[in-house]
Protein backbone atom coordinates (compact mmCIF):
# COMPACT_ATOMS: atom_id res chain seq x y z
CA UNK A 1 0.00 0.00 0.00
CA UNK A 2 1.65 3.15 -1.15
CA UNK A 3 0.45 6.87 -0.40
CA UNK A 4 -0.86 6.66 -4.37
CA UNK A 5 -3.47 3.74 -2.43
CA UNK A 6 -4.76 6.13 -0.19
CA UNK A 7 -7.99 8.08 -0.55
CA UNK A 8 -7.42 11.59 -1.83
CA UNK A 9 -8.43 13.36 0.85
CA UNK A 10 -6.78 11.45 3.36
CA UNK A 11 -3.40 11.31 0.84
CA UNK A 12 -3.65 15.26 0.89
CA UNK A 13 -1.34 17.22 2.81
CA UNK A 14 -1.98 17.56 6.62
CA UNK A 15 -0.55 19.66 9.42
CA UNK A 16 1.68 16.85 10.18
CA UNK A 17 2.97 16.89 6.67
CA UNK A 18 6.94 17.61 6.60
CA UNK A 19 8.94 18.34 4.13
CA UNK A 20 12.68 16.21 4.00
CA UNK A 21 15.76 17.06 2.07
CA UNK A 22 16.85 14.53 0.21
CA UNK A 23 19.69 13.58 2.12
CA UNK A 24 17.09 12.94 4.81
CA UNK A 25 15.09 10.81 2.96
CA UNK A 26 18.03 8.26 1.66
CA UNK A 27 18.53 8.13 5.44
CA UNK A 28 15.11 7.33 6.53
CA UNK A 29 14.85 5.07 3.64
CA UNK A 30 18.22 3.22 4.45
CA UNK A 31 17.46 3.11 8.08
CA UNK A 32 14.04 0.85 7.54
CA UNK A 33 15.77 -0.68 4.56
CA UNK A 34 18.69 -2.23 7.27
CA UNK A 35 16.38 -2.68 10.28
CA UNK A 36 14.10 -4.37 8.35
CA UNK A 37 16.42 -6.83 6.56
CA UNK A 38 17.73 -7.54 10.25
CA UNK A 39 14.61 -8.11 11.58
CA UNK A 40 13.51 -10.27 8.63
CA UNK A 41 16.91 -12.19 7.75
CA UNK A 42 18.85 -11.92 10.86
CA UNK A 43 16.25 -12.15 13.53
CA UNK A 44 13.42 -14.00 12.39
CA UNK A 45 15.22 -16.78 10.08
CA UNK A 46 16.74 -18.45 13.00
CA UNK A 47 13.65 -18.47 14.86
CA UNK A 48 11.36 -20.18 11.62
CA UNK A 49 13.93 -22.31 10.38
CA UNK A 50 14.64 -23.39 14.36
CA UNK A 51 17.73 -23.03 14.58
CA UNK A 52 19.61 -24.39 17.41
CA UNK A 53 20.57 -21.20 18.46
CA UNK A 54 17.22 -20.51 18.93
CA UNK A 55 16.04 -22.90 19.98
CA UNK A 56 18.21 -23.21 22.90
CA UNK A 57 17.67 -19.22 23.83
CA UNK A 58 13.56 -20.24 23.98
CA UNK A 59 13.79 -23.30 25.73
CA UNK A 60 15.60 -21.64 28.43
CA UNK A 61 12.63 -18.93 28.86
CA UNK A 62 10.50 -22.21 28.65
CA UNK A 63 7.52 -21.35 26.54
CA UNK A 64 8.51 -24.15 23.69
CA UNK A 65 8.57 -23.71 20.42
CA UNK A 66 4.90 -22.28 19.89
CA UNK A 67 6.67 -19.22 21.27
CA UNK A 68 9.57 -18.95 19.32
CA UNK A 69 7.66 -19.49 16.13
CA UNK A 70 5.47 -16.65 16.89
CA UNK A 71 8.49 -14.56 17.55
CA UNK A 72 9.69 -15.39 14.31
CA UNK A 73 6.59 -14.95 12.28
CA UNK A 74 6.19 -10.71 14.11
CA UNK A 75 9.75 -10.38 13.18
CA UNK A 76 8.82 -11.37 9.67
CA UNK A 77 6.24 -9.83 8.99
CA UNK A 78 7.44 -6.35 10.78
CA UNK A 79 10.78 -6.53 8.68
CA UNK A 80 8.48 -6.71 5.45
CA UNK A 81 6.77 -3.74 7.24
CA UNK A 82 9.66 -1.68 7.81
CA UNK A 83 9.72 -1.73 3.77
CA UNK A 84 6.71 -0.30 2.91
CA UNK A 85 6.74 3.67 3.87
CA UNK A 86 2.63 3.56 4.80
CA UNK A 87 3.31 0.73 7.27
CA UNK A 88 6.72 1.52 8.66
CA UNK A 89 5.94 3.69 11.56
CA UNK A 90 3.31 0.93 12.69
CA UNK A 91 5.79 -1.56 12.37
CA UNK A 92 8.58 0.37 14.20
CA UNK A 93 5.58 0.91 17.23
CA UNK A 94 5.30 -2.41 17.55
CA UNK A 95 9.00 -3.36 17.64
CA UNK A 96 9.77 -1.03 20.37
CA UNK A 97 7.05 -3.31 22.03
CA UNK A 98 8.97 -6.34 21.72
CA UNK A 99 11.70 -5.17 22.13
CA UNK A 100 10.88 -4.06 25.47
CA UNK A 101 9.24 -7.45 25.67
CA UNK A 102 12.95 -9.16 24.58
CA UNK A 103 14.89 -6.47 27.34
CA UNK A 104 12.33 -7.88 29.86
CA UNK A 105 12.65 -11.71 28.98
CA UNK A 106 16.44 -11.21 28.90
CA UNK A 107 16.19 -9.56 32.16
CA UNK A 108 14.42 -12.12 33.86
CA UNK A 109 15.19 -15.34 31.88
CA UNK A 110 18.93 -15.12 30.92
CA UNK A 111 20.40 -13.68 33.23
CA UNK A 112 20.89 -10.20 31.18
CA UNK A 113 22.81 -11.70 28.67
CA UNK A 114 22.56 -9.26 25.74
CA UNK A 115 20.16 -7.05 27.40
CA UNK A 116 21.53 -4.35 25.71
CA UNK A 117 21.09 -5.59 21.94
CA UNK A 118 16.77 -4.44 22.42
CA UNK A 119 17.61 -1.23 23.87
CA UNK A 120 19.87 -0.13 21.03
CA UNK A 121 17.38 -1.26 18.75
CA UNK A 122 14.87 0.75 20.30
CA UNK A 123 16.97 3.83 19.01
CA UNK A 124 16.59 3.73 15.39
CA UNK A 125 13.16 2.51 15.52
CA UNK A 126 11.82 5.09 17.88
CA UNK A 127 13.52 7.72 14.64
CA UNK A 128 11.63 5.77 11.86
CA UNK A 129 8.21 6.01 14.25
CA UNK A 130 8.71 9.74 14.51
CA UNK A 131 10.03 10.30 11.09
CA UNK A 132 6.89 8.27 9.73
CA UNK A 133 4.46 9.83 12.41
CA UNK A 134 2.25 11.33 9.06
CA UNK A 135 2.17 8.10 7.47
CA UNK A 136 0.84 6.32 10.52
CA UNK A 137 -1.94 9.23 10.67
CA UNK A 138 -2.97 9.08 7.92
CA UNK A 139 -3.44 5.23 7.56
CA UNK A 140 -5.09 5.24 10.68
CA UNK A 141 -7.55 7.90 9.38
CA UNK A 142 -8.02 5.66 6.16
CA UNK A 143 -8.83 2.54 8.44
CA UNK A 144 -11.14 4.71 10.45
CA UNK A 145 -13.19 5.71 7.54
CA UNK A 146 -13.69 1.96 6.40
CA UNK A 147 -14.72 0.62 9.69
Amino acid sequence: MSEATLPTSVATASPLSVRRSRRATVSLTALRVVLGLFFALASAAPKLTAHVSATDSFDRIGFGDWFMYTIGGLELLGGIALLIPVLSGVASIAFVGLMIGAFSFSIAFMDGEFWYTPLILIVPLVLVARAQRDQTVRLLKAVRRRV
